[in-house]
């Protein structure tokens, strides 16, 4: 989540929309998807989503957009048809100097390369 939210029973749609940093059209379109997503309205029309909506559209977004599984995966996921997919481990990052020296390296083949090509 980009923003803290307040602590409160209820969320307006706009305010979920910034913190998750998503369309508000986005939040509607996954209400038609997703059956356990039914946030309430109020007397206005207005949705209200629980700290439960909240948890469960975090939930869809990092499955959509993180782990990349299609809509009908990740509604697989949260109904319990399936399991979640395996978080990859991280890489070990290799040290800026590493890399240079890769780099250096490759440059240096290349233009052997280039000088044998012109002759």
């Amino acid at each position: 989540m980009d923003l803290p939210l307040p602590d409160k029973l209820y969320y307006k749609i706009g305010e979920i929309s910034k913190a998750l940093t998503l369309n508000p059209s986005v939040l509607r379109f996954w209400e038609t998807e997703f059956s356990q997503l039914k946030p309430r309205k109020s007397s206005t029309g207005q949705r209200l989503y629980s700290r439960d909506d909240l948890e469960l559209l975090i939930k869809i977004r990092k499955l959509l957009y993180k782990d990349k599984l299609t809509i009908e995966g990740a509604r697989r996921v949260i109904t319990g048809m399936a399991a979640p997919p395996p978080t990859p481990p991280e890489e070990p990052r290799e040290s800026s100097e590493t890399i240079r020296s890769l780099l250096h390296e490759i440059r240096t083949e290349l233009q052997i390369c280039r000088n044998i090509l012109e002759s």
